[in-house]
């Protein structure tokens, strides 16, 4: 038996290691890279909007297929005003960049989830089978944030912190919801 459903599936699964890897080896960076946008709060507000940017383009894209119309349309501007409510609610920069590192993780083990459910439909699930890939994907992102809290336990300058990990749960539920309310939005819509 192979490790992976598919080539997509191995990809997928890549990449979503290579986002952890890029999020676990920034852990003592990231406090003085905040440090040095906070002078310079231009340049800080303007990466954080791309990165808002691209995981909302990523929700979107994964949770439909084809060109959207009418109900998928509507969905879609409900989830980024969601994302554009949470990310103007919160105050602390910090605390959003949670939503986006941990919103594109989810996404990806998400899909990387639903491809070996697709590829491996008729198999037990001790063959690989993936019963529930949106729940499995927000209980493998929030375990991935956790060990990302652990990690800072010990990194000079960074603790623990459970409010942290309450966002990167947020974060995996919203980017998971957003993308199964879409595709939900788009099978039921082409179905009208």
């Amino acid at each position: 038996m192979t490790l992976f459903s598919s080539d997509r599936e191995r990809r997928l699964w890549l990449w979503t290691g290579v986002v952890l890897v890029a999020i676990y080896s920034t852990l003592g960076l990231a406090r003085r890279l905040a440090d040095t946008l906070g002078d310079n709060a231009a340049i800080g507000v303007w990466l954080f909007l791309a990165c808002c940017f691209l995981v909302l383009a990523m929700v979107i894209t994964q949770g439909l297929s084809r060109r959207p119309r009418g109900g998928e349309i509507l969905v879609a501007l409900g989830v980024v005003a969601a994302y554009l409510l949470v990310f103007v609610r919160m105050s602390v920069p910090t605390e959003r960049s949670h939503l986006i590192e941990y919103g594109a993780v989810a996404l990806l083990m998400h899909e990387a989830l639903r491809e070996r459910a697709a590829n491996r439909p008729d198999v037990g699930p001790q063959d690989g089978r993936v019963r529930a890939p949106g729940l499995m994907a927000i209980l493998l992102a929030c375990t991935a944030g956790v060990v990302d809290e652990c990690i800072q336990w010990f990194v000079p300058g960074r603790v623990f912190d459970p409010i942290d990990i309450v966002f990167n749960v947020m974060a995996a539920v919203m980017a998971v919801s957003a993308s199964v309310a879409l595709r939900w939005a788009s099978s039921t819509w082409r179905k009208i």
